[in-house]
């Protein structure tokens, strides 16, 4: 039995399933992962390992920053800007090796985390947040305004 294929397939089908709410708090958690991840490789000494995490922490940012509904509520402009600082640091972390700037950006992310977890939480059991599913039809999210995302 092949176990990446499986694990591959299981993680893949756990993404297409979630709900929006599910999936921003899974991006947020792997981002924490990713710097944590980049910041210890970055004092092991290892670039090349903390240039991957770093990377990949940029993509997650990336996505964050584009499917952020800047008109879903009052505080979405300021996230935006906390974004584009984080891509600009990380990119510096990145450049310059330093560890110390990286766990900046992790000591940032964290509360932001925490929020995103404690408001899905709280929304989770209302209607926008969960699959709509019709005879036949794959299963959409709806959208998802509570949280800035959609």
């Amino acid at each position: 039995m092949n176990y990446s294929a499986v694990r591959t397939r299981y993680l893949d089908d756990t993404v297409a399933t979630a709900s929006p709410a599910k999936l921003l708090t899974m991006l947020y958690d792997r981002l924490v992962l990713d710097l944590k991840r980049a910041e210890d490789a970055q004092r092991a000494g290892d670039r090349a390992g903390a240039g991957a995490q770093l990377t990949h922490a940029q993509d997650i940012v990336s996505e964050l920053l584009e499917t952020l509904d800047v008109d879903a509520w009052d505080g979405a402009k300021q996230l935006m800007s906390v974004y584009t600082f984080l891509l600009t640091e990380l990119v510096g972390a990145n450049v310059a090796g330093d560890a110390d700037r990286t766990a900046s950006c992790r000591e940032l992310v964290e509360p932001l985390r925490d929020a995103w977890h404690e408001a899905a939480a709280t929304v989770s059991g209302a209607a926008t947040l969960e699959p709509v599913t019709t005879a036949g039809a794959a299963t959409t999210p709806r959208s998802l305004g509570v949280l800035g995302v959609g």
